[in-house]
């Protein structure tokens, strides 16, 4: 080990350091030079990035043509054999908005949702909804106006597509071009606009970039407001205590924890208590946690797999996944205080999102826009990020076929439940690669790809060089990161 100069002095240059994207820049006329002068032009990482992004996103939107025209309105299954199904048409008119109904507050007519009574989105989520239908003209077709609401929405989610690449780009100041696996994502660009994740993911990729500058209230505050939008993003305070307590930065953390909980509330206290007839919970605002405590088990989950297997509905899959994910949040915190040196954030905050996911009773198809910034972050290297996006890919097109088999009837066209269960495990066991992949990372800190210079945590922000306060097991009696010198952990590069 040897201490070096501070590595944030100069960039990296992704052709020089990935086998994968050295090939893939002969597009472009090969690896960039050592001569080469950058940031002189126009051309800024971040801004060819965020065109990237954009343009992908476009791509996405063209997929989904055939739906546009039709496959959203006619013949049963024309959505799923055309993979182009959003939520976002359907729910125009199915959670009132074509009616001009005020969500939580407007029960909505059950001949119109289905029996749904309120919008079960987060509040957040639910006035990015209610601000696109404002935007929609309330003449003309039932059609035409869902076509034009779909529109209105992917405007302004292609908005937050770009929020998204910029902070991912601009979290590790010496690693822009890393965001391009945000960028160029496959998976990203298909399942953009199913439905309004990618606004939680956008708060939640700004509170990142706030964090990575040392301003954890501005984070905190971004992430209370992603809570608000998408209820993932809270399960960032967990990496952000362990992470703290082990650098003994726990103030900055409570800074960030309570503004957190003030941005949630003041979103969310307006629509949640009532005073008609005393004071109370409304009914409308319960509806996103009610229906996700009683919903039952749900395309994409290995619960799935199993209820289909051996016909048991698994009433009790609540408890089941509960266990499953506390002992993965033990598992966390034990790799954050025992790993030989203190893992990165987005390593963490990764691994503490894909065991969600992995756990949870759904495992919907537009669930990875939640993992890609966190994957690009975590592990940069296209290897192993696109054998991960193959998977999801895979997955896309298998959950689309197999509810194109289940109605088209007696013709049975589309993917039997065999071949979409095969297809759920291609998905997790994907996601698990990626996951086995950091953890190695974190107790091998040689391997991965951001420390192999001899940086710490770019975007950790207070936490980047902090020397450890409070660690465990083998980190504890011999620690191998000492105070706040750099040490290289990697290769001795010219």
């Amino acid at each position: 080990m040897s201490v070096r100069e501070d590595p944030q002095a100069q960039p990296v240059r992704p052709t020089s350091e990935d086998p994968v994207a050295a090939a893939g820049s002969e597009l472009i006329g090969g690896p960039t030079g050592r001569r080469a002068l950058l940031g002189t032009s126009w051309w800024t990482p971040v801004r060819i990035v965020a065109i990237v992004a954009i343009g992908m996103f476009a791509l996405g939107m063209v997929q989904k043509l055939p739906c546009y025209d039709g496959g959203w309105f006619y013949g049963a299954t024309a959505q799923y054999t055309h993979a182009c199904y959003s939520d976002i048409p359907h729910l125009y008119n199915g959670r009132g908005f074509a009616l001009d109904l005020v969500p939580y507050f407007d029960r909505i007519p059950d001949n119109v949702s289905g029996g749904m009574q309120y919008l079960e989105y987060p509040v957040l989520t639910g006035l990015f909804m209610e601000v696109a239908s404002w935007m929609t003209p309330h003449s003309g077709s039932i059609q035409d106006r869902e076509q034009i609401y779909w529109l209105v929405n992917a405007g302004m989610l292609m908005v937050c597509t770009a929020i998204i690449a910029v902070c991912v780009a601009r979290t590790h100041r010496r690693r822009p071009w890393d965001a391009l696996l945000v960028a160029l994502a496959p998976a990203f660009a298909l399942t953009a606009t199913i439905n309004w994740d990618l606004f939680a993911v956008a708060l939640t990729a700004a509170a990142l970039l706030m964090w990575s500058r040392s301003r954890p209230l501005a984070a905190g505050v971004l992430l209370g407001l992603a809570t608000a939008a998408k209820l993932y993003p809270a399960l960032l305070l967990g990496p952000l205590l362990v992470l703290c307590l082990r650098a003994g930065r726990l103030r900055a953390f409570w800074t960030a924890a309570g503004g957190a909980l003030a941005a949630w509330l003041v979103v969310n206290l307006p629509v949640m208590v009532s005073t008609q007839g005393g004071l109370h919970i409304r009914d409308g605002w319960k509806t996103f946690y009610t229906f996700s405590q009683e919903r039952p088990v749900d395309f994409g989950s290995v619960w799935l797999i199993i209820s289909q297997r051996t016909g048991n509905s698994l009433e009790d899959v609540n408890t089941y996944g509960t266990v499953l994910m506390a002992l993965a949040c033990l598992g966390v915190a034990a790799l954050a205080l025992c790993a030989p040196r203190r893992p990165r954030l987005a390593q963490l905050s990764f691994l503490i999102v894909a065991a969600f996911v992995l756990t949870n009773k759904v495992y919907s198809p537009q669930y990875v826009l939640w993992l890609i910034p966190l994957a690009a972050l975590a592990r940069p290297r296209w290897r192993d990020f696109l054998v991960w996006q193959a998977c999801e890919v895979m997955y896309f097109l298998g959950i689309w076929m197999y509810l194109a088999y289940t109605g088209s009837g007696d013709q049975h066209r589309g993917l039997p439940a065999e071949g979409y269960q095969l297809a759920i495990a291609v998905h997790l066991l994907g996601t698990l690669y990626l996951c086995a992949l950091i953890i190695r990372d974190a107790l091998v800190p040689e391997r991965d790809p951001v420390r192999r210079d001899g940086s710490d945590d770019p975007g950790g922000g207070v936490l980047d060089r902090a020397p450890d306060a409070f660690v465990l097991g083998e980190a504890r009696r011999a620690s191998r990161y000492e105070g706040a010198a750099l040490v290289d952990w990697g290769v001795h590069r010219e």
